[in-house]
């Protein structure tokens, strides 16, 4: 066999899921187990002690994470902000600030703004395209790291992460990077200069809208190597950390990432193109269209342009409404990456947090998370609630 390194799908299948030793399960068992016998005082059995300090099926995820992602560590919790709480917490102290994007998802903010600033880390939100704004904020001292979505939720803005890797080093701080939108399969941020990769692993890696996880995975280098310690601690003395069976459903999600990304881009790839002009539409927001501003720089730093895809109706606020309520396959729930298509009115559901602030969503814009259904159903099902209209 040789030794060249396997590819995305194999590593997905393949990775932290060797077969079972004792029974040879091709499936390995999940441990549901909360502690475990040592061979003695000290002597831990491959370093398992307490669940929440480890436990094999999460191991194992932590494992198919840190490959896919081109990293080395990986760590898995509860929910992706308990991710991100992780990370803030590990590598920020009082007094420090966040860089982040303007158009940064509704949740992320509230965490940044109402809880870790009363431990007293501030956040400055701005246009993260403005590279000589991100940069002038990233000379003060106070500015150690610097938060990137890309492409953004839900106005599919696109990032130049290797661009703001450089910024960000060469002011002493981190860059991280949320990846919920584009997955591993689409775009590996570490190896464009990240610091730091973030998931809501609810979502697409999940894939299947049945288990709730966040999950963070660093480099390889010794500088990783200083950061993955820190937050390995908060993952253990916190204990936000993803339970046993979470993290297998999130593991059999991981394997078919590939194939369902495939599909997901090309039924979201054909709305767009369908929608885009329609009379009923003010503006379709895709990265994959020719005549999105993030088009050219997404082509070089993703695989495809994603599964998701947000539409600005001309009737405004009533007709985003209106059309969010009338639609079959499309359905209307929060959250987003499962095989099936869902429909969010941010304005009143996921972004509800950021109203009268300047990451407020337009009241007309609605956020399609595109499904592997026969495109064909998804379209006409769009078409039928704006003949509504």
């Amino acid at each position: 066999m040789s030794d060249h390194d396997p590819g995305f799908s194999t590593h997905a299948i393949h990775t932290g899921q060797e077969v079972d030793q004792v029974f040879g399960a091709v499936v390995p068992p999940i441990h549901f187990s909360t502690t475990y016998a040592p061979d003695g005082i000290g002597n831990l059995r491959n370093g398992y002690d307490y669940g929440r300090a480890g436990n094999p099926t999460r191991t194992a995820l932590q494992t198919q994470l840190a490959a896919l992602e081109g990293g080395r560590h990986a760590f898995s919790f509860g929910s992706g902000l308990a991710a991100e709480d992780a990370i803030i917490r590990g590598l920020m102290r009082p007094g420090q600030r966040i860089v982040m994007g303007n158009d940064a998802y509704g949740g992320t903010f509230r965490l940044f703004d109402k809880i870790h600033s009363a431990w007293g880390v501030s956040n400055t939100p701005l246009d993260l395209s403005d590279h000589e704004r991100v940069a002038s904020e990233l000379e003060h001292n106070d500015a150690t790291l610097l938060w990137v979505e890309t492409p953004s939720n839900p106005l599919m803005a696109v990032t130049d992460i290797a661009a703001l890797a450089e910024m960000a080093h060469a002011n002493s701080a981190l860059l991280v990077v949320d990846n919920t939108f584009a997955t591993p399969y689409l775009q590996q941020p570490l190896r464009l200069g990240a610091d730091v990769v973030v998931h809501s692993t609810t979502k697409y890696i999940g894939g299947h809208s049945d288990v709730v996880g966040g999950a963070a995975v660093l480099g390889s280098d010794a500088g990783a190597a200083d950061l993955a310690e820190k937050i390995a601690f908060q993952q253990f003395a916190v204990g936000a950390v993803s339970g046993p069976l979470d993290a297998y459903l999130t593991t059999r999600g991981l394997k078919t990432l590939g194939v369902r990304m495939d599909r997901h881009c090309s039924n979201a790839q054909t709305i767009a193109e369908h929608f885009d002009g329609h009379p009923a539409i003010e503006r379709v927001l895709y990265p994959g269209l020719a005549s999105h501003p993030g088009h050219e720089l997404a082509a070089t730093q993703m695989r495809s342009f994603g599964g998701m895809v947000s539409l600005q109706l001309a009737g405004g606020e009533p007709a985003a409404r209106k059309v969010a309520e009338a639609t079959k396959y499309f359905i209307l729930a929060e959250s987003l990456g499962g095989v099936e298509s869902l429909m969010n009115y941010p304005h009143e559901m996921t972004h509800a947090s950021v109203r009268g602030t300047e990451l407020a969503v337009p009241v007309n814009l609605l956020r399609l998370s595109v499904g592997i259904e026969d495109v064909a159903d998804l379209v006409d099902d769009l078409e039928q609630s704006l003949a509504g209209l």
